[in-house]
């Protein structure tokens, strides 16, 4: 604590007492009614337009972690951290009509999170209750990332120490957004987003021109990179890609734009919108993000001409990855500026780890606590459950980052995401199509997840000593079916949850004919086509909230 960079840490105090407040004050914005319904609570009424839903979705999927991550993977790798730039492109044609469909059946029945609609589609409590498990699981260790990126920025202000003590900031800051995100729910992020992403593009444009002309130009830089990736060992870095890891490196993107909205978080922004309009507009305009996104990866080029080195973290006696853009941020701009970047950074985390505890609190409430706890339970009452579910979130997230080392965190989002892309076929799929037997959806479903995990447990990381669950990263040739290997010697790398949704749907397409030949009962579904067709204009939208 001796070394405390005052004129930055007293301007990150400052802007992060802003938020606070505006997201006090949120309680009182475009409120259409009492916040005791899981609607206004948790959705925002359903009615933000196409700016705010733009702010909320870009400060839901672009989170400090990424704003962290990104370019601290491309300072270590090189061209394979550049696997963000397409998958956040592709992802908004891929999902479009998804999310259209997702938002009308879910406004026409008052569905509030995607296991709802498995619940109606299949009439399936069993495949709605793993839905909501995969959704919970997957969304904690994400929440704990926001911490990861929040920590960064501390550490680099001199807030390093261990225990307790050393996680005080951390704790005041995750108790103050527990108590305004209980108070005023999804507006609370909603109306922060605004500062945050302003904050963002003001730190990220002055950084990619600033920078460059400092350390002598884009040419240098990347002559810099080059040189420091043929040095190493390894044959999987380089300012481009190899034979080893293009196939990583589109399926890992593929996947990742695949599983985005999955996520529980990404979908609650998507149903809050007012409309399907909404959704248009911005799907057509998310991706201003992604340009944002490409000049930020190019910092972790930057960062290696500029001689960063990493922190150290004093809990674990490791350099921290994490801390290279705050650090390269810290060297370069002057502390007024260095303090401005670092509350971009700070209130990035807090947007994302409030809505997403409000969507794992949702599916809590609606497909857990309702449907299996207190199945009378009315709207105010699922409402209280909720405010305190998404307590119980963040304080289970602060607990991983205080009780397990931070780089486990990170392991756990990689497999967060090979789980939530398991739920692709009863939830994105079941949009077009019913042929799926609820049974083959279990049953895909379990067998991804199971052959997901232990793919994942096999894979080792040299680098930091981990024997088990060391990455993402399957090289084809320890890929193992029953016992066969079939591309025995190959060192060509893939992305686990690629491999395992593979497998999901091959089974739930066979387990899917064997029960349509039994004639296996499938359920009852409670949709119909006029309800994915229903838009903001259709005159015969039930009332929001009926269920």
């Amino acid at each position: 604590m001796s070394n405390l960079q005052w004129p930055e840490l007293i301007i990150f105090t400052v802007l992060f007492a802003l938020v606070t407040v505006l997201g006090f004050m949120a309680s009182r914005w475009q409120r259409g009614g009492a916040l005791d319904h899981l609607d206004e609570w948790g959705l925002g009424g359903r009615k933000f337009g196409s700016w705010i839903t733009w702010f909320l979705l870009g400060g839901d999927l672009y989170t400090a972690y990424t704003f962290v991550a990104v370019p601290a993977l491309v300072f270590s790798a090189g061209a394979l951290g550049l696997y963000a730039l397409p998958y956040t492109i592709v992802v908004y044609p891929i999902v479009l009509l998804p999310a259209l469909r997702m938002w009308s059946v879910s406004r026409v029945r008052g569905y509030v999170t995607p296991a709802d609609f498995v619940r109606g589609r299949f009439g399936s409590p069993i495949l709605a209750l793993l839905v909501a498990i995969t959704g919970i699981v997957a969304t904690m260790p994400y929440i704990a990332l926001q911490l990861v990126g929040l920590e960064a920025v501390l550490r680099t202000m001199g807030i390093n120490g261990s225990g307790i003590v050393g996680h005080l900031p951390l704790l005041v800051a995750f108790v103050i957004l527990a108590f305004y995100t209980y108070q005023s729910g999804l507006r609370a992020p909603a109306l922060i987003a605004f500062v945050k992403d302003i904050l963002i593009y003001i730190v990220i444009l002055v950084a990619i021109i600033y920078l460059p002309s400092k350390l002598g130009g884009w040419s240098h830089i990347f002559d810099t990179a080059v040189a420091k990736f043929d040095k190493t060992p390894s044959k999987a870095d380089g300012v481009l890609l190899n034979a080893n890891n293009q196939l990583q490196y589109a399926t890992l993107a593929l996947g990742s734009a695949l599983a985005l909205f999955l996520y529980p978080h990404s979908l609650t922004s998507v149903l809050a919108s007012r409309g399907r309009s909404v959704i248009k507009r911005n799907m057509v305009a998310l991706p201003a993000y992604s340009l944002v996104l490409g000049l930020l990866a190019l910092l972790g080029y930057v960062a290696i001409t500029a001689g960063v080195k990493p922190l150290t973290n004093a809990a674990t006696g490791k350099a921290d990855g994490n801390t290279i853009v705050p650090v390269l941020f810290d060297s370069t701009f002057s502390s007024w500026f260095a303090g401005i970047a670092f509350a971009a950074i700070g209130i990035g985390a807090l947007v994302p780890a409030a809505i997403m505890s409000i969507a794992a609190a949702n599916l809590w409430t609606r497909n857990i606590y309702k449907e299996y706890i207190r199945k009378n339970a009315t709207p105010a009452e699922e409402a209280k459950q909720a405010k305190l579910a998404s307590l119980v979130v963040k304080l289970g997230a602060v607990a991983v980052i205080i009780l397990i080392d931070p780089q486990f965190s990170i392991d756990l989002q990689l497999i967060g995401g090979v789980l939530i892309l398991q739920t692709l076929p009863a939830v994105a799929l079941a949009l077009y199509t019913r042929w799926f037997h609820r049974w083959g959806l279990i049953a895909g479903w379990v067998v991804g997840i199971g052959w997901g995990l232990i793919m994942l447990y096999g894979i080792p990381n040299p680098a930091n000593g981990k024997l088990h669950f060391g990455g993402s990263a399957l090289p084809l040739g320890n890929m193992s079916i029953f016992g066969w290997h079939p591309f025995a010697g190959s060192q060509v790398q893939i992305y686990v949850g690629f491999v395992a949704l593979i497998a999901n749907l091959v089974v739930a397409a066979i387990v899917t004919v064997i029960a349509r030949q039994l004639k296996v009962f499938n359920g009852t579904d409670d949709t119909n086509p006029e309800d994915y067709q229903a838009d903001e204009h259709d005159k015969d939208l039930r009332p929001i909230g009926v269920h």
